[in-house]
């Protein structure tokens, strides 16, 4: 079963990678890279900041920043159990796939995907109050986590467990963030 699941992701990865063509490498190069994001994240905390105010933002600013820690420490743990080879590394793809860029630890699971969903949904649960369209949030990890796959970085299933992982603790943040709100940091 293991094996079909595998072989079943290495194909979707060798489709949806192949949709890549050298005239946007470097658009998905730009988007791959957590600081070319930065004018979203400020109008993300921006919007917040108006809604509640910046001690509060300084707050879930710091949630934030435990949770992209917890993603990427949870993700590193697991790529260090299972040492799945990356995309870019696997003698069984590598010479039939499109490598933008290479790296040689390993795939399972993305950290990318994990971060980038946990701090979104923890986000989301927030300003799903004050904005009708905080789903548009969405969009970062979608495109994000995306552009791993096209360079040729992570396998689809490493991406969706990486969501699946971010979004459980996205959610579990934010339940803690609503548990200690109104006895430490209650909203003006």
């Amino acid at each position: 079963m293991l094996e079909k699941i595998i072989a079943a992701d290495k194909q979707l990865f060798i489709f949806l990678n192949g949709l890549g063509s050298e005239t946007y490498d470097n658009l998905w190069l730009a988007i791959t890279h957590q600081f070319n994001w930065m004018p979203f994240y400020l109008l993300v905390f921006y919007l917040l900041q108006k809604k509640i105010g910046w001690k509060n933002t300084l707050i879930i600013l710091l949630f934030v920043g435990a949770l992209i820690t917890l993603g990427d420490q949870t993700a590193n743990l697991f790529k260090g159990i299972f040492k799945r080879l990356r995309p870019c590394s696997d003698p069984e793809i590598k010479d039939v796939i499109r490598i933008v860029k290479s790296s040689d630890t390993f795939s399972f699971f993305s950290g990318h995907a994990t971060s980038s969903m946990a701090t979104m949904f923890f986000v989301f649960m927030i300003f799903r109050k004050y904005y009708r369209f905080a789903f548009l949030l969405f969009i970062f990890p979608l495109f994000f986590a995306y552009s791993r796959i096209y360079l040729g970085l992570h396998f689809p299933t490493d991406i969706l467990t990486g969501y699946a992982v971010g979004a459980s603790y996205g959610f579990l943040f934010y339940k803690l963030h609503q548990y200690l709100q109104p006895k430490y940091f209650p909203l003006v």
